[in-house]
């Protein structure tokens, strides 16, 4: 059964009337509410961000909290009330609804509107009904702004929302509920897709991690230990920021490009530092406790990258001594540099601290089968992280399809689309 004809038979033939959201609710405009009014405990405050976390839904919760003095002067959230962002650079960010169920009265601030419906519309009907094309539409009329976007209470009152069987309260009730009902339940089960297929990864990611240390785990005599100065040389890549260009020809090596595998990049006309097949690269610099420093990447091609600084180049000297790629993985993330990480500063790896980190150097062909093992189980992860996003934005896809058409009611002709 089509999501349209179940719509047509929840509706059972009973009108569907379209009411500004003015007629069907009170809309208040925040005020106030800077982040140095937050407290650890007090009363329950609805900020900017929380509303995005839960876009869509409820919470019966907030993670922040003001003093019950400040608490005077903002506006009021009671349990059932829905908040709205005003505000954004992004149009699409502007009209995003949380539903607050929490027992305790709430408190927001300048950067939302308050809706508190009345009897003839659940705030969570409505807090979905912000997500279809026909909620973004509306809102892009009332729009106003270039740099900073905002739609006041006043405009939003404006926008029209379906009513079915508006002249009973108690059926309308319960068809909005069960609409509710039907879309929580895709929300549940889309958010358990994600989870597991989340955690899939990341079992795979722990199952990788362990089997390279112990790959890279060496006893007394299985290898000879050389500092990486006795096997490799080593140069720092210099500064691009003035030869940036969308389409350049040469692939920048910055921190972003070898934290996301290659996906995030940037590009260059001017190879100030070229770069050569096997070259390791290794990030020198990130933030406290950063997913980063010491990640490395394998240059693949010659004639392709240049080197950004504060990024290491890690040429191998002899190749029958130590493999490249051996290399690249052992240097991975390696303990003896994260150690340099206090956890408070920004992280900056010297020359001479990368340089003396040990390396093992076991007989070639134990290099090239553990090279072998770690290559499958990095193409087995890399597949795994590639196909999740399309995963889950293809159930979300679904999701929003079907929401759209529990959504999509009859509409005067008189009435915009």
């Amino acid at each position: 059964m089509s999501g349209m004809n179940f719509l047509e038979r929840l509706l059972d033939g009973v009108a569907v009337e379209w009411k500004p959201l003015g007629e069907i609710g009170e809309l208040v405009r925040g005020n106030g509410l800077p982040k140095t009014d937050f407290t650890e405990s007090g009363v329950p405050a609805i900020h900017y961000g929380q509303i995005y976390t839960y876009y869509g839904l409820s919470t019966t919760s907030t993670k922040s909290f003001v003093s019950p003095e400040t608490a005077t002067k903002l506006r009021k959230v009671d349990k059932g009330d829905v908040v709205i962002t005003n505000t954004s650079e992004n149009l699409e960010d502007v009209g995003k609804a949380l539903v607050y169920l929490g027992e305790q009265q709430a408190v927001t601030g300048g950067h939302a509107t308050i809706f508190k419906p009345l009897k003839n519309i659940l705030g969570k009907y409505f807090a979905y009904f912000t997500q279809t094309v026909v909620f973004t539409h509306e809102k892009r009329k009332y729009a106003k702004g270039i740099k900073v976007i905002d739609v006041s209470a006043t405009d939003m009152a404006k926008i029209q929302i379906p009513i079915p069987c508006p002249d009973n309260s108690e059926k309308s009730l319960a068809i909005q509920a069960e609409i509710v009902r039907i879309l929580d339940t895709f929300t549940a089960l889309t958010a358990e897709l994600t989870a597991e297929l989340t955690a899939e990864l990341t079992d795979r990611k722990k199952q990788y991690n362990y089997y390279r240390d112990r790959l890279l785990t060496f006893e007394k005599g299985e290898a000879e230990w050389k500092t990486l100065v006795e096997v490799a040389n080593f140069a720092n890549g210099k500064g691009h920021e003035k030869d940036i260009a969308e389409d350049g020809k040469y692939v920048v090596v910055n921190s972003k490009f070898i934290s996301t595998d290659g996906r995030v990049a940037k590009f260059a006309n001017i190879q100030i530092c070229p770069l050569f097949k096997d070259d390791i690269l290794l990030v020198m610099s990130d933030l406290p406790n950063g997913r980063a420093l010491s990640k490395t990447f394998i240059v693949d091609a010659n004639d392709r990258y240049t080197l950004n600084q504060r990024i290491g180049g890690i040429t191998v000297k002899n190749q029958e001594e130590i493999l490249p790629r051996f290399l690249y993985y052992f240097l991975n993330r390696t303990p003896q540099l994260l150690k340099y990480d206090n956890g408070v500063d920004q992280t900056n790896l010297r020359k001479d601290q990368i340089l003396g980190v040990k390396i093992p150097t076991p007989p070639l062909t134990e290099q090239a089968r553990i090279v072998a093992i770690l290559d499958k189980f990095d193409t087995l992860t890399n597949s795994i992280r590639e196909g999740l996003p399309r995963e889950i934005a293809l159930r979300q896809k679904q999701y929003e399809y079907y929401r759209d058409l529990l959504l999509t009611f009859p509409k005067p002709e008189d009435v915009e689309a």
